[in-house]
């Protein structure tokens, strides 16, 4: 990192700042959850695509594009007939899958009572 890079301070509320697109990239709707199915191992794009269940090939395809550009995922062609592509997550990308996998172990741990909410609030 040149000394530069490493002056720069990041601050996610800045609307210019490149830690919001990063943020938001990791935490969109096929983004948390291709980073969560690749925190249980590597994934070729279809049972990646199987895994997150609803995604288009075409979505997940801009969502793994977007996520290698960010530095979170490798893509690695397979030496085969014919060739294979596999997605495994960077150390920087583990980092962040293991605390996005936190989050959605504590709101599915919570549904119910987010569902009771839901009923309150649609109830009033």
């Amino acid at each position: 990192m040149s000394e530069a890079d490493a002056s720069i301070e990041a601050d996610v509320f800045a609307r210019n700042c490149s830690s919001r697109e990063a943020l938001q990239n990791a935490t969109s709707r096929w983004g948390i959850l291709a980073l969560a199915a690749l925190a249980e191992g590597d994934y070729r794009f279809n049972a990646l695509r199987r895994r997150v269940d609803g995604v288009s090939e075409r979505m997940l395809s801009q969502t793994l594009h977007t996520l290698e550009r960010d530095g979170l995922v490798v893509r690695t062609v397979l030496e085969s007939i014919p060739p294979k592509v596999e997605y495994s997550l960077t150390p920087l990308g583990r980092g962040v899958a293991e605390q996005l996998t936190s989050l959605i172990e504590l709101m599915q741990s919570n549904l119910p009572a987010v569902l009771a909410a839901r009923a309150e609030h649609d109830a009033r």
